[in-house]
């Protein structure tokens, strides 16, 4: 799943790492949100249907997940002609 940055909106970034699940100590999933609740929404949203993960596997990774602003410079900028 692809998700786009919505231009004036706060955005924010919930990066789950998913080890656990594919033992590839690297591996972890970005999903995007305009509150903290809505990233962390779409991060349970892929874990399920994406890796197949249920509710007690989610809630964990969830609770290691960091939840963070996504800084200006990452806003798509628009192009004017």
């Amino acid at each position: 799943m692809v998700q786009e940055i919505r231009s004036n909106e706060p955005q924010y970034i919930c990066v789950v790492k998913i080890e656990r699940i594919t033992n590839n100590q690297d591996e972890e999933i970005m999903a995007f949100g305009v509150s903290e609740d809505d990233a962390k929404n779409q991060a349970q949203h892929l874990l399920a249907k994406n890796y197949g993960c249920n509710e007690s596997q989610i809630l964990e990774l969830i609770q290691e997940a960091r939840i963070e602003p996504i800084g200006q410079w990452c806003a798509p900028q628009e192009h004017q002609d």
